[in-house]
């Protein structure tokens, strides 16, 4: 597959040939039986100078991965839910270090677990309320259940946290009953990747006065021209819609959620902000200009571009290393920290990998990945569908092969 190519490589100092190593690199990855299949996007300057794709979408229809595959996105509609949360910031509705308490007062009395287990756990109180800006940085205490790390992971499965999958009630009823959960810090003491996104998709609807799934529609998505971005796959789309697949036994794929049938094939109970996304490689690299064009895409301007700056600026005190023991992260811990929504590259001699400082990225549960890099004016999306992300280093060999391809 090749198509959306609207400038010739050199033109925007990327060496032809050297991208051309990414083909070799995708080819290998599915010949080897590591990947149903792959698309990589590049664009320099606002141009797209390199988008390819090899291998198969879903192996079962032996659909190939097009230009306009529909994939499951999951943790890169973070940064989506950020932006949301951002135009509202930006509209005086409350500060950066305001209580969620001001909108979300069930989560005035939150405790901080020290010891116990499922049937008693020991507590104590929360030193401070958690703030807007510990959600966005995910430094609020929260967590995830799926990481079975901790006791608190625990209490989240045995509890229902959960904004996917099955879930039945609504975006509210979840949040509720995850303020009646321990906290695993206290506020602002440690960097736990969390459900933190997904409060904040709660709190742009109570904010707002409006769903948050059409909130997303209506000031984002549609302004953005993200067509095939949404909550769910319609029925019109899904012959464009990828099956999602496992690791098994190191090199046999195992089909985890078919494109029939998928729970991403109707609308959800809850629009979860922390993983609910579906889009295309196209789709995800106009928000990805949005970003480097400081808040604004051809013409529509959605946040400011002191606001943008200040997203993509590191609001950690050091790396993710320094801010306690990550379980779990779509990206390496040292040399990087986090700004209001994705991961910033701090250091690349710390984090043993080619960047640039002030690089933004982040990524999804199914291999998928983005990055920009303001210095370079570079953006670089990869679609895959394959989980967990930790079971290949291709957002990293990825890297290393883009980042060879700069000439100029």
């Amino acid at each position: 597959m090749q198509g959306g190519i609207d400038v010739e490589p050199r033109a925007v100092g990327l060496c032809p040939e050297r991208l051309g190593r990414i083909d070799g690199w995708m080819e290998r990855l599915v010949a080897d039986g590591r990947l149903a299949g792959l698309s990589v996007m590049v664009a320099r300057a606002g141009r797209t100078a390199y988008f390819r794709g090899h291998g198969l979408a879903d192996i079962a229809r032996q659909k190939p991965f097009a230009p306009d595959t529909i994939a499951r996105i999951y943790s890169m509609t973070k940064p989506l839910t950020s932006v949301a949360v951002m135009m509202l910031y930006e509209e005086g509705r409350f500060q950066l270090d305001d209580p969620i308490t001001r909108f979300l007062p069930e989560f005035s009395d939150m405790r901080v677990l020290t010891g116990g287990n499922r049937v008693k756990f020991e507590s104590e109180p929360a030193r401070r309320l958690i703030t807007i800006r510990d959600l966005l940085t995910h430094t609020s205490g929260l967590t995830y259940g799926f990481m079975e790390a901790t006791l608190v992971d625990a209490l989240y499965r045995q509890n229902g946290i959960d904004f996917g999958e099955a879930q039945t009630e609504s975006l509210a009823a979840v949040v509720e009953r995850l303020a009646r959960q321990p906290l695993l810090a206290q506020p602002g003491n440690e960097w736990n990747y969390s459900v933190a996104t997904d409060v904040l998709g709660h709190l742009v609807a109570v904010v707002s006065g409006q769903d948050f799934a059409d909130f997303m529609r209506d000031r984002i998505l549609a302004p953005l021209g993200m067509v095939d971005t949404d909550f769910f796959v319609p029925p019109e789309k899904i012959e464009r819609f990828a099956a999602n697949y496992s690791l098994f036994r190191e090199r046999s794929l195992k089909l985890y959620d078919d494109c029939v049938g998928s729970r991403f094939a109707r609308p959800p109970a809850v629009a979860s902000g922390g993983g609910g996304l579906v889009s295309t490689a196209g789709d995800y690299m106009r928000f990805c200009r949005f970003l480097l064009g400081r808040g604004a895409l051809d013409g529509v301007r959605l946040l400011g571009r002191k606001t943008v700056d200040l997203m993509l600026t590191n609001h950690l005190d050091g790396d993710l290393a320094a801010m306690g023991q990550p379980r779990f992260s779509e990206t390496a811990y040292t040399g990087i920290g986090f700004g209001l929504g994705f991961s910033v590259m701090l250091d690349p001699a710390r984090a043993q990998i080619v960047g640039t400082p002030g690089e933004a990225a982040w990524g999804g549960l199914a291999s998928t990945a983005f990055w920009v890099d303001p210095a370079e004016d570079l953006a670089v999306v990869l679609l895959a569908q394959l989980i967990p992300s930790s079971a290949l280093p291709i957002r990293r060999e990825l890297r290393v092969l883009t980042y060879a391809a700069l000439v100029d």
